[in-house]
C-alpha cells in the first residue's frame, strides 16, 4: 500500500493523482464495451451466446425451471434461514422509504398534484461467475418490489451453465420469475435492446466490474439506469490510537478481496496505527482464498495517509467521496456533521462494513468512483417515477396569464403567448 503524509507540501496533488488513475483505469473498457453491446443490438441471441461461452463458459441462457429446482433444494438450510434474516430486514427499512403523492391547492382553485408510479420493467444485475452474491439480489429486488415494480428480471452469470443455489433462492424470496444466465456488457446490451429470448426492460441496476459499469453509461439513454456509478468496490476507515489494528485489517482485506480495481484506503493521525495495520494486513492476507485479488488491489489502490489535523481528514474524505466510510475512531461524532460525501458512514468500532453488505437493513448497492459526491445508493425512490399532473380553474388562468404572456414575448415565444390570449380573451 502506497504511503501519503499531509506534511508533504505535494499531498493534495499526488492525492489528485493517484484517484484519477483509478478512475481513467475503472474508464478506460469503452471501445470494447461498445463493440460487444453494437454485436449484442444486431446479432441479438446469437451474439450472446457467443460471450457467454467465451467469458463465463454458459451454454444456456436460461436455467430451465428443473434445473432451478434441483439446485435449490441442494441449498444449506443455514444458509436458507441467513437470507431469510436479510430478507425480512432489509424489507422493513426499505418498506419505510417510500414517497408520499403531494396534492397542492391554490387561492385560484389551481390544482397541483405530484404523484410517484412505480417503473414497469426493471433487470437487476447480479455479479459473479465462479463466485455469486445473494446479497447483491436481495439489494436490488427488494426496493423494487416495495415500490411495486410488475416486472423484475434478474441477470446473473452463473458459471458453466449452473446458477448458484443461494442466488436462485433470494430470487425466489424476491418473487423473480424470469432468470438469465448471463452476463458482463452482453447482458446489459440483452435487457436493452430485447433479443427473441430476452425482452427488454426499462431500467437496470446493480453493481459491476469495470466493464459493466462502462457499459451501462453507454446504453444509458436507450434505457435507464441508476443515478451513479456502481462499481468497483471502496472504503475508507478512519482508525484512531484506540482502534484494534487487527479489525481495521481485516475492514480493508474484506473490501479488498472484491477486485484487483478495489480501492482500499486508511486514515489515521497516528503513525503507529498505520503501521500496526500494515503489518496486520500482511498477516491476515495468508489466511483467504482470494488473496491474489485482494493483493493486486492493495497494491494497485490502496492508500495509508498520515493526516495531522481532524479538519484536514474531513476535506480528503469529501474529496474521496468513498463507499464506504468507516468511521472507527473515539470522537466519530466530531465527524459526522461536517462529512457531506459519502455512500454510507459505518459509526463506531462494531458498525462494520461488512455487516451493511448482508442483513443490517441499509442498502449495500451504493455509489463508487466520487459519484457520492452528486448521487445516493440504491434506494426505493430509485424504482420510482415521478408524473406531475395540472388542473387550471378559469380564475387561475385568467389572474396567473397575463404574467405568463409578458415572459413568453420576452423570450419570443409567440406561439405561447397566444394559446393563453385565446383562453382569457373575453367574449
Amino acid at each position: 500500500m502506497k504511503i501519503l503524509n499531509s506534511k508533504n507540501k505535494k499531498f493534495d496533488e499526488i492525492l489528485d493523482s493517484l484517484l484519477l488513475k483509478r478512475k481513467n483505469k475503472v474508464q478506460s473498457n469503452k471501445v470494447s464495451v461498445v463493440n460487444i453491446i453494437n454485436d449484442v443490438k444486431k446479432n441479438g441471441d446469437k451474439a450472446l451466446l457467443k460471450y457467454e461461452k467465451r467469458f463465463n463458459k454458459n451454454r444456456v441462457l436460461v436455467p430451465t425451471s428443473n434445473e432451478i429446482k434441483k439446485a435449490l433444494s441442494s441449498l444449506d438450510n443455514k444458509v436458507k434461514k441467513a437470507i431469510d434474516l436479510a430478507f425480512s430486514r432489509i424489507y422493513k427499512f426499505h418498506s419505510l422509504q417510500k414517497f408520499k403523492n403531494i396534492s397542492y391547492t391554490d387561492e385560484f382553485k389551481n390544482k397541483l398534484e405530484y404523484k410517484y408510479l412505480p417503473i414497469e420493467s426493471v433487470a437487476i444485475y447480479v455479479p459473479g461467475s465462479i463466485v455469486s452474491y445473494p446479497s447483491s439480489v436481495l439489494m436490488n429486488a427488494i426496493p423494487a418490489m416495495v415500490a411495486g415494480v410488475k416486472r423484475i428480471v434478474m441477470i446473473n452469470p452463473g458459471y458453466m451453465g449452473k446458477q448458484n443455489p443461494a442466488v436462485l433462492y433470494a430470487a425466489q424470496k424476491c418473487k423473480i420469475k424470469e432468470i438469465y444466465s448471463i452476463g458482463g456488457p452482453s447482458a446489459i446490451a440483452a435487457v436493452t435492446y430485447g433479443t427473441k429470448k430476452i425482452l427488454k426492460v426499462n431500467k437496470i441496476v446493480g453493481p459491476g466490474n469495470a466493464f459493466v459499469a462502462a457499459a451501462k453509461k453507454e446504453v444509458f439513454g436507450d434505457v435507464g439506469i441508476e443515478s451513479m456509478t456502481a462499481g468497483p468496490s471502496e472504503v475508507t476507515v478512519v482508525c484512531d490510537k484506540y482502534s484494534n489494528p487487527e479489525w481495521v485489517a481485516s475492514d480493508l482485506i474484506g473490501q479488498a478481496e472484491h477486485d484487483p480495481l478495489a480501492q482500499c484506503i486508511l486514515i489515521s493521525k497516528d503513525k503507529r496505527i498505520l503501521e500496526k495495520v500494515r503489518i496486520e494486513i500482511n498477516n491476515q492476507l495468508k489466511k483467504i482464498s482470494r488473496v491474489s485479488i485482494a493483493r493486486k488491489s492493495l497494491i494497485n489502490n490502496g492508500l495509508l495517509m498520515n493526516i495531522n489535523s481532524d479538519k484536514k481528514i474531513v476535506d480528503v474524505i469529501n474529496k474521496i467521496a468513498p463507499e464506504h466510510l468507516e468511521l472507527n475512531v473515539k470522537n466519530y461524532k466530531n465527524y459526522i456533521s461536517k462529512i457531506k460525501n459519502a455512500g454510507s458512514i459505518c459509526l463506531g468500532k462494531y458498525a462494520v462494513m461488512a455487516m451493511t453488505d448482508y442483513n443490517v437493513g441499509s442498502n449495500h448497492i451504493l455509489p463508487t468512483n466520487g459519484s457520492a459526491k452528486y448521487s445516493s445508493g440504491i434506494s426505493v425512490n430509485e424504482f420510482y417515477k415521478r408524473i406531475s399532473y395540472i388542473n387550471l380553474s378559469k380564475k387561475g388562468i385568467e389572474s396567473l396569464g397575463p404574467s405568463v404572456i409578458t415572459l413568453a414575448n420576452y423570450e419570443g415565444l409567440v406561439g405561447h403567448a397566444n394559446s393563453i390570449k385565446k383562453r382569457i380573451r373575453r367574449k
